[in-house]
């Protein structure tokens, strides 16, 4: 039985991905870097501590990754305060399942990027729990954020149903034992391996509601 619901942010009420990789790709070509085409992929789902140090020890930025950090987030701040790409029936989205289950957010942005985001999209008070994974010892793929979630609501992993656009999202989710939802990112969508993972796909957030979460995840079957 699912006791509560574990939302990711960008992708799923954000459609931010592209701004993140224009964010970041501007500023590599500012400082002199390397930017690539795999370098977006590569960074989905990595804590800030891992896509710092990645633009700075792959991509060639010469400031420390602390310093790479505080700017790229500084320009997104600005961006996400001049518009939020808020997706179509996010909030309605979140408000549904807040009216059955305790939520939580498990997501990669910093800190500040995700209180700005949920006081911009007035959802603050929707989520009981929020964790970054900059808060925690690895980024998506590993479980990390999505058990440090679950641990803060109280509720066993494998009692959660969590929200999910990317593969590394996916295959974080499904490590931390939790019932996985895709709402695939048309933009940078999953890979088969990883979708395969997941206990239901919808095609976006219309459908997802506390009626398509319980049957999709079940009433306590497990997995094989």
């Amino acid at each position: 039985m699912i006791e509560a619901v574990v939302f990711d942010m960008d992708g799923v009420l954000i459609d931010s991905e592209q701004i993140w990789d224009a964010a970041r790709e501007e500023l590599v070509q500012e400082r002199g870097g390397r930017w690539h085409d795999r370098a977006q992929r590569d960074m989905m789902g990595m804590s800030s501590p891992e896509w710092s140090r990645y633009l700075h020890d792959e991509l060639g930025l010469p400031e420390p990754p602390e310093e790479i950090n505080d700017e790229v987030v500084r320009r997104m701040i600005g961006l996400y305060r001049a518009r939020l790409p808020l997706l179509a029936g996010a909030r309605e989205a979140v408000k549904r399942l807040a009216a059955r289950w305790p939520l939580g957010l498990a997501s990669s942005s910093n800190r500040p990027i995700i209180e700005l985001v949920l006081e911009l999209a007035r959802l603050t008070d929707s989520f009981r729990v929020t964790v970054s994974s900059e808060e925690v010892a690895g980024g998506k793929p590993a479980p990390d954020v999505y058990l440090e979630t679950a641990r803060q609501l109280g509720v066993a992993p494998e009692r959660c149903a969590a929200i999910e656009d990317s593969h590394n999202g996916i295959r974080s989710a499904h490590a931390a034992g939790m019932r996985v939802i895709a709402i695939p990112n048309r933009v940078f969508p999953p890979d088969e391996e990883a979708l395969a993972l997941a206990d239901a796909v919808l095609d976006s957030l219309e459908g997802l509601t506390p009626e398509t979460v319980s049957a999709s995840c079940g009433s306590g079957s497990s997995r094989p």
